[in-house]
């Protein structure tokens, strides 16, 4: 089992109706699609003081898979489109995909048949 293309997996954790931002801005730097899951926030109230914005327990989390090359620019744009400091007050961090079985590229296989 080896993963041949770098990937990465991008999650953005964004307060409850925000992830159609998430992924416009995501398709915009060249992802293709992602997987919504719905959360439950346990922010701390000392969190909210110190940044001065309210914490929603209401949550949406986005996973998104995409090319190692491509990862900085959509997770920067998902932030600068639905960072804290928007109504998504999202976050956006990343992991590395180090094995994975289904993620086959869709394209390849077209251009085999």
């Amino acid at each position: 089992m080896k993963n041949e293309k770098e990937q990465s997996l991008i999650i953005a954790i964004v307060n409850k109706g925000n992830t159609d931002l998430v992924m416009e801005a995501a398709r915009k730097a060249g992802a293709r699609g992602g997987t919504i899951v719905v959360a439950r926030g346990t922010g701390n109230e000392e969190i909210a003081k110190f940044y001065g914005i309210a914490l929603q327990p209401e949550k949406e989390m986005v996973l998104i898979v995409v090319p190692l090359e491509i990862k900085d620019d959509v997770m920067n744009k998902i932030y600068e489109e639905s960072g804290i400091t928007t109504p998504g007050q999202g976050i956006v961090f990343s992991l590395p995909i180090i094995e994975a079985l289904g993620l086959e590229n869709n394209e390849n296989k077209n251009e085999e048949e």
